[in-house]
C-alpha cells in the first residue's frame, strides 16, 4: 500500500460510514415505533452493539497479535472519543436532550463499569477469567435492559386507552406491517454492515498513515484506531441529531461506552489473554483521563439540566483537543 491508496481508503470509508448511518438510524427508529420500544433502548442495544463492532474486531486482532497496548488503548481512546469528540460535535449541531431516567440509570452504569476496569487492569495483565467476569457483567446488563424494555412496553400498553383499537388496526394490516418490518430490518442490517466496512477502510488507511509518520503503538491505539473505530458512532449520532432523534444519539454514546468497556475488553481477554507494556494504560494516566471525561460528561448534563448544549459541546471538544496535545507532547 502507498500513501495515495491509504488516503483513498480513508475518504471512501468516511463516505460509506455516512450513508450507512443514515440507513441505520432510519431503520432503528422505524423498528422502535413499530414495536413500541423506546428509541433509547434501541440506541443502547442494537445501535450501540452495531457501532461497537469495529472496536471488538480491532481489539481482538490486537490481542491475537500480542499487542495489549493497542487492544486496551482502543477501548480507552474510543470511550474518550465517543463522549468528548462525538458528543461535543453533536452538541454543536443540535443540543442533546437527556431523559431523567438516563441520567439516573444508564450514565451511572457507564461510570461504574468503567471503574470496574481498575482492579482488572491494575497488574498490567488481562487474564481469561477476568475477561469472563467482564462478559458476565455485560450479559447481566443486557438481560436487565431487555427486562426493563418489556416492562416499559407493558406499562405503556396498559395505560393506553386505544390499545384494543390499535390491536385491531394492526391485525387488519398484517401484510403491510410485515413489509414495513422487513424493510426496517433490512435498513438496519445494511446500515450496520456498511458501518463495519466503512470503519475498516478508514482505519486501515489511517493506521498506514500513522505508521508512516512514526507514531507508537499506544498512541496509534489511543488516537487513530480509537477515532477510526468511533466513526460509526460519530456518523450515527450526527445523523440522529440532525433528524432530532436525541434518544438514539445518547443511547448510542452511552451504550457504546458500556459495550467497549465490557464486551470489547472481555472478548479480547477471553480469546487471547494479554499484557500491557505502557504504564498509562494499566489503570494509569490514560485510564483516569477516560474516567474524568465520563464524569465530566455526566456533570455537564446535570449542570445543563439534562441538556448538553453548545457551550458544553465546546467544553467537550476543547477537552478532547487537550487530550490529543497531551498524547503527542509526551
Amino acid at each position: 500500500m502507498n500513501i495515495v491508496w491509504a488516503i483513498i481508503l480513508l475518504a471512501g470509508g468516511l463516505v460509506i460510514l455516512w450513508k450507512s448511518a443514515d440507513l441505520l438510524v432510519g431503520g432503528a427508529v422505524a423498528l422502535a415505533e413499530r414495536f413500541g420500544v423506546s428509541p433509547l433502548i434501541i440506541g443502547l442495544t442494537i445501535v450501540a452493539m452495531g457501532t461497537s463492532a469495529p472496536e471488538v474486531a480491532a481489539s481482538i486482532a490486537a490481542a491475537i497479535g500480542d499487542n495489549g497496548d493497542i487492544a486496551i488503548g482502543n477501548v480507552f481512546g474510543s470511550n474518550i472519543a465517543n463522549l468528548a469528540l462525538v458528543g461535543g460535535l453533536v452538541a454543536l449541531i443540535r443540543p442533546l436532550r437527556i431523559q431523567l431516567r438516563t441520567l439516573r440509570r444508564e450514565i451511572p452504569v457507564m461510570l461504574l463499569v468503567a471503574l470496574l476496569l481498575w482492579p482488572v487492569l491494575f497488574d498490567k495483565n488481562l487474564s481469561r477469567p477476568e475477561g469472563a467476569v467482564l462478559l458476565s457483567v455485560f450479559a447481566g446488563l443486557i438481560l436487565l435492559t431487555v427486562y426493563i424494555a418489556r416492562k416499559d412496553k407493558r406499562l405503556t400498553a396498559e395505560n393506553t386507552e386505544k390499545n384494543d383499537e390499535m390491536d385491531s388496526r394492526l391485525r387488519g394490516n398484517d401484510i403491510r406491517s410485515g413489509n414495513d418490518i422487513k424493510k426496517s430490518v433490512f435498513f438496519v442490517v445494511v446500515g450496520l454492515a456498511g458501518l463495519a466496512l466503512g470503519a475498516e477502510m478508514a482505519v486501515e488507511g489511517a493506521v498506514f498513515i500513522g505508521g508512516r509518520i512514526g507514531l507508537s503503538d499506544a498512541v496509534i491505539g489511543l488516537t487513530i484506531i480509537a477515532i477510526g473505530t468511533s466513526l460509526p458512532e460519530l456518523a450515527t449520532c450526527i445523523v440522529a441529531a440532525i433528524k432530532g432523534h436525541h434518544d438514539i444519539s445518547i443511547g448510542n454514546l452511552v451504550g457504546s461506552n458500556i459495550f467497549n468497556t465490557l464486551l470489547v475488553t472481555g472478548t479480547a481477554g477471553v480469546i487471547c489473554p494479554f499484557t500491557m507494556e505502557e504504564p498509562g494504560l494499566a489503570a494509569g494516566a490514560y485510564y483516569w483521563i477516560m474516567i474524568a471525561v465520563s464524569a465530566g460528561f455526566a456533570v455537564l448534563a446535570i449542570v445543563g439540566r439534562r441538556v448538553i448544549g453548545r457551550a458544553a459541546g465546546i467544553i467537550l471538544l476543547c477537552s478532547y483537543l487537550g487530550y490529543m496535545v497531551y498524547l503527542f507532547c509526551l
